[in-house]
């Protein structure tokens, strides 16, 4: 699927829904095992999902090229080109004295 900066995507597998932040190309986007779809979400979930994607976390793969914000909560892993995208972690703010 070619991806870009703000195009929507949905699982076809759960209620799940995403929003590309950071990628580009030509990217394998899965989610529950099954590619996303840009259409509208499933309205149920398959059974026996492993994993979850929470709603407001931003998901990654390990060089930071990729980022997908999830907009709606649903069951499944997120995975990049046959591989987990991890929830990226808040940057450290500065302390302050």
């Amino acid at each position: 699927m070619q991806l870009k900066p703000g195009l929507k995507l949905a699982s076809a597998v759960s209620p799940a829904q995403f929003v590309v932040i950071r990628g580009a190309g030509e990217i394998a986007l899965t989610h529950g095992g099954v590619a996303v779809v840009t259409d509208a979400p499933a309205e149920s979930a398959a059974d026996g999902l492993a994993g979850e994607v929470l709603v407001g976390k931003r998901y990654s793969d390990e060089s930071g090229d990729l980022e997908l914000l999830c907009v709606k909560a649903g069951g499944g892993v997120l995975a990049a080109d046959g591989v987990e995208l991890t929830v990226k972690a808040a940057k450290a703010l500065p302390a302050s004295d």
